[in-house]
């Protein structure tokens, strides 16, 4: 009986899982204002076991000739599907080092599912409607969110431990150093993050080709 009892709490304590928490995001503008779409990430330290990636796949609509969302955070094996869902036809794509394609797709039409392989980030546009504009993001790290309109995103479930969160946002200026800072994981009080960004102004509806790097 007591053989029988020892296994059984081994069993139990081999199935209870790893301590997890919380992660709050904040990031705000320079002058305090919120920022949607930005991408946080959290890449675990040395001695932090992460928790396993599930290859997943994400949808990018296109709705009112506006590409939804504007930001698409994806890990490698990850997968993006875009869908029509105006009345009009869009020719999506791009010519970004990350990754190349292009799609015509008819009201109604979805895309073939496209695999991410590398990480990075893309522009994706319309050839039809100049104003559209999209963008894929890839990272490694296991642990991400795309914030709201109140530039606020939180994750659950993370494994205890130490991070280092980096922050991403399309309109960063290009070439600048990704923002990153040090954050504690633990089972008990939610972990904050809070970035300050300073960003270009949007470039949606005012495009320049030449340098959003289709």
């Amino acid at each position: 009986m007591r053989s029988l009892f020892a296994i059984a709490t081994v069993l139990i304590l081999g199935a209870a899982p790893a301590h997890a928490g919380r992660v709050v995001i904040e990031v705000v503008d320079t002058s305090g204002h919120p920022i949607a779409d930005a991408v946080v990430s959290l890449a675990p330290m040395p001695g932090t076991t992460p928790r396993a990636i599930v290859p997943a796949t994400r949808y990018v609509d296109q709705k009112d000739e506006t590409f939804l969302p504007y930001v698409t955070a994806l890990h490698p094996g990850d997968s993006v599907i875009f869908r029509n869902s105006d009345t009009t036809r869009h020719h999506v794509y791009s010519f970004s080092d990350m990754v190349k394609f292009e799609y015509m797709l008819g009201p109604g039409e979805s895309s073939p599912a496209l695999a991410m392989t590398n990480p990075g980030n893309a522009a994706v546009g319309c050839n039809i409607h100049d104003q559209m504009l999209t963008y894929l993001y890839v990272t490694k790290d296991p642990e991400m969110a795309t914030t709201d309109a109140q530039g606020r995103a939180s994750i659950e479930g993370v494994m205890a431990g130490q991070y280092r969160a980096h922050a991403w946002h399309p309109q960063l200026r290009p070439g600048v150093t990704l923002p990153i800072q040090g954050v504690t994981v633990g089972d008990a009080v939610p972990a904050t993050v809070h970035f300050n960004l300073a960003l270009l102004p949007d470039p949606r509806g005012a495009m320049d080709r030449e340098h959003l790097g289709y």
